[in-house]
């Protein structure tokens, strides 16, 4: 994700309801994304779809490598031909 720029992606609410059309412009032409404010805080976050895809498939990808590690951690570990085994067994079954 790219990085946010006080001056130009941090939009008050009000000023993004009148302007959704130019931000969504904005957010898919720049690729930065857009921080709405409310009352001064942060309410919500614009992000084109793009980004918005790469931060899904990130943190799935974080999420299957942590769940790999924690499995050979506790020793669930299999060799190469048990793996192969189950394969086969899992085809002849015809379950996939």
């Amino acid at each position: 994700m790219k990085n946010i720029r006080a001056s130009s992606d941090i939009i008050p609410l009000g000023e993004f309801k009148a302007g959704i059309s130019s931000c969504l412009k904005k957010v898919q032409a720049t690729g930065h994304p857009l921080i709405i404010t409310q009352n001064g805080r942060a309410a919500g976050v614009l992000l084109s779809p793009k980004e918005y895809d790469s931060l899904v498939y990130h943190k799935q990808f974080v999420a299957s490598v942590e769940q790999g590690l924690a499995a050979a951690e506790s020793g669930e570990v299999y060799g190469t031909e048990e793996v192969r085994k189950m394969l086969a067994d899992k085809r002849a079954s015809g379950k996939q």
